[in-house]
């Protein structure tokens, strides 16, 4: 569907073209959607920067979300934690696990500021797809509580299912491709490579 992020995220900016002059702040889910959050930022006259959550993973299989935590420690579990192997000792050392990313990665990115205050700002989440939702509804909820003014989720794809959760945590959500078949967020780029910290670092300096 899309050849990579760059083309994914000018088709957003397109349709998020009504945000454009209204100084709209663009916070991407690292790594994939950071490349993306300065292409959408600088088509709509915004500015960019990261919001940090992360993913807990299923305990045989890391790649699968029975959860998340944001920067704050709030932490999502999904409804199918337990049956994916998950009792309450393993998801608070997950939890742990991965704040240590997070301030890592606070550390790493934005060593000589602060993260921009979304307080009365226009905030649009982007992500380079949803499978889960899991790091979306963190992001969103923490989000949430900083009172933006408004709150909108904008992505190339996700299952329908997953929009339908996160479309009651944000006031609007834009999705450009909602496929049945879905199996992972990959299988819709013909390019996905891995987004590296340096490139991170470097788009967040600029």
């Amino acid at each position: 569907m899309f050849f990579n992020r760059d083309e994914a995220a000018n088709m957003l900016a397109e349709r998020l073209k009504s945000y454009k002059g209204k100084s709209p702040l663009i916070l991407a889910i690292p790594r994939g959607a950071v490349p993306m959050a300065k292409i959408i930022a600088e088509a709509l006259g915004g500015t960019y920067d990261v919001v940090l959550v992360r993913k807990l993973r299923a305990p045989l299989y890391p790649e699968f979300a029975i959860g998340s935590v944001d920067e704050s420690g709030w932490t999502y579990i999904a409804d199918y934690a337990t049956s994916a192997g998950a009792d309450s000792e393993y998801i608070e050392y997950e939890k742990q696990s991965q704040m240590d990313v997070i301030k890592k990665r606070r550390a790493q990115y934005t060593p000589i500021r602060p993260p921009i205050d979304p307080a009365g700002r226009i905030i649009i989440v982007i992500d380079d797809g949803l499978a889960t939702g899991a790091t979306m509804i963190s992001a969103l909820h923490g989000l949430r509580n900083r009172k933006p003014a408004k709150l909108i989720c904008a992505v190339p794809v996700s299952p329908p299912d997953t929009l339908k959760k996160i479309a009651e945590l944000a006031d609007e959500v834009i999705c450009l491709e909602t496929p049945n078949d879905f199996q992972a967020v990959g299988q819709f780029y013909v390019h996905f490579p891995q987004v590296e910290d340096d490139e991170v670092i470097e788009i967040l300096q600029g």
